[in-house]
């Protein structure tokens, strides 16, 4: 049992090593979008307003309507922590495309013309990161790529069931094998409940993603031609509302009606609910024409089930404490290139021994 397991633990990290490759790299840098973001594009991404509270709504949602005649928006992230624009995603009219732009909420301008969603260098990335930006496939790919993370994760920890023996056990004067074997080992036993939750997260996503578009919504993708809804309701009334209907409630994200049998949905978080509660745990969500309310989702009164798949969100990314696990899970990100040089190395050696043998003559071999 445990030579097969072995077998499979080798054959599968081969098979997947420059996928994993490819999304632990991505995912490692991903870690501090918001800060490159900052860093690397001030004029768009960062706003400074130590000083002034949001413009309104009703206001701003009017600027970008008068902005931007042939798109509507599809959604809206929404920032109110003085460093962070915020970032709108359009639909241009005739298409299923989506772009965005920036908006300083505190000073009420645009900060950029439409560009396609992953235009820029974090959102090409995260698209790399997601979909290897190949769409659809794209997920298929990942999703696989994260199921096999899982079992080479819990494969190792079976293969090396006495793992707790070698927390440090690192050999330096030995030979070069028997160094990588060594470090093979002890990255695994170090990163492995990282890698095991990073790899669940992202199977869950992909497959959500993957069950939404083939059951939920495939055939009934129309294009964009006008309004999303009643440009009669008031963004600001309906957001005032919300804080009312769920105590606490912050408004993080503002999603529209761009798919058949959605409403306008304000997603946001609640206070007091422990540290791994994402920032859209909450919704509160009004009629696309009427405005009334509609039943709204409050992750304090929720089943267990929903409050754990909302902590997926701050567990795969690793913000849930600040600078100290975005740093571990940034380096954690990184290990998956230990195992690929030194796993292929291993395996080299391994197999080395018989085509060396092969290559002898049959006569000499007798």
């Amino acid at each position: 049992m445990k030579k097969a397991l072995h077998l499979w633990h080798r054959y599968l990290g081969l098979i997947i090593a420059i996928p994993l490759l490819v999304i632990s790299l991505t995912g490692s840098i991903l870690v501090f979008k918001e800060e490159l973001d900052h860093l690397i594009m001030p004029e768009l991404a960062k706003v400074d307003a130590q000083v002034g509270t949001r413009l309104p709504y009703d206001q701003l949602n009017t600027l970008l309507k008068n902005r931007f005649r042939d798109y509507e928006i599809g959604s809206w992230e929404i920032f109110d922590d003085g460093q962070t624009a915020d970032r709108i995603y359009l639909i241009k009219h005739g298409t299923l495309d989506w772009y965005k732009v920036y908006l300083d909420q505190y000073a009420g301008t645009v900060r950029s013309e439409p560009v396609p969603a992953n235009f820029y260098l974090t959102d090409w990335l995260l698209d790399l990161h997601y979909k290897f930006l190949i769409g659809e496939t794209g997920l298929w790919i990942t999703g696989v790529a994260s199921i096999i993370l899982l079992f080479m994760g819990i494969s190792g920890l079976v293969i090396y069931r006495q793992f707790w023996k070698k927390f440090f056990s690192l050999r330096l004067n030995v030979k070069r094998t028997a160094f990588f074997s060594d470090l093979h080992k002890l990255t695994g036993i170090w990163s492995a409940p990282i890698l095991l939750v990073l790899g669940f997260t992202g199977a869950y996503w992909n497959i959500s993603e993957i069950i939404h578009h083939q059951f939920e919504h495939h055939d009934e993708e129309k294009v964009v031609t006008g309004p999303l809804y009643n440009q009669a309701l008031s963004l600001d009334a309906m957001a005032k509302n919300a804080q009312t209907q769920m105590g606490g409630f912050r408004t993080t994200y503002l999603l529209f009606p761009f798919e058949e049998g959605r409403q306008i949905t304000f997603f946001g978080e609640v206070g007091d609910i422990g540290v791994l509660s994402s920032e859209y745990s909450s919704t509160v969500t009004f009629n696309k024409e009427s405005g009334v309310l509609e039943p709204n989702f409050d992750i304090r009164e929720a089943p267990a089930f929903f409050t754990v798949v909302d902590s997926f969100r701050k567990l795969h990314f690793g913000y849930f404490a600040g600078l100290t696990s975005k740093i571990i899970w940034c380096v954690i990100g990184l290990t998956p290139l230990i195992f690929t040089i030194t796993g292929s190395y291993l395996w080299l050696r391994r197999r080395k021994p018989n085509q060396s043998r092969k290559q002898v003559p049959l006569s000499a071999q007798l």
